[in-house]
């Protein structure tokens, strides 16, 4: 990804979502003033994919807070509490980059974290629908 900022699609103030992300993304994502890293991609998912604990070395360095919770399809109930473990972590001035292949999964396991958090469905549906993701067929 040459631009990693450009191809982030804004899921709510503090959280957007992107495909594959790389480890020389990570210095431009913190100076864009994110500070969290979410990789909802499992390692192997293709051929030439940074694997997980690359991209969480390079994040630390650059200074953002990287969690691995790889989801295969729907994300089951521990991508969604690790999501929500961020998502609760996070301070009011904190921001996340949450990615997977397409972006996808990343928008439902926020998605469905949020719900656990008491965030109407319907509001959920229509932030991921702004970004461009279709979580109909979510569980919310």
């Amino acid at each position: 990804m040459s631009d990693p900022i450009a191809f982030l699609r804004p899921l709510s103030p503090q959280v957007s979502v992107t495909g594959q992300v790389s480890p020389t993304d990570m210095a431009g994502l913190h100076a864009a003033g994110f500070t969290w890293l979410v990789n909802h991609r499992p390692d192997g998912e293709e051929p030439g994919q940074p694997d997980a604990a690359e991209i969480a070395r390079a994040a630390e360095a650059a200074g953002l807070q990287a969690v691995h919770a790889p989801a295969r399809g729907l994300p089951d109930a521990g991508v969604v509490a690790a999501t929500r473990d961020v998502l609760d972590a996070m301070g009011p001035d904190d921001r996340a980059v949450f990615f997977c292949r397409s972006g996808m999964r990343s928008a439902a396991a926020w998605a469905m974290a949020r719900r656990q958090m008491g965030i109407e469905a319907d509001e959920l549906r229509d932030a991921a629908a702004v970004a461009g993701y279709d979580l109909g067929g979510v569980p919310l």
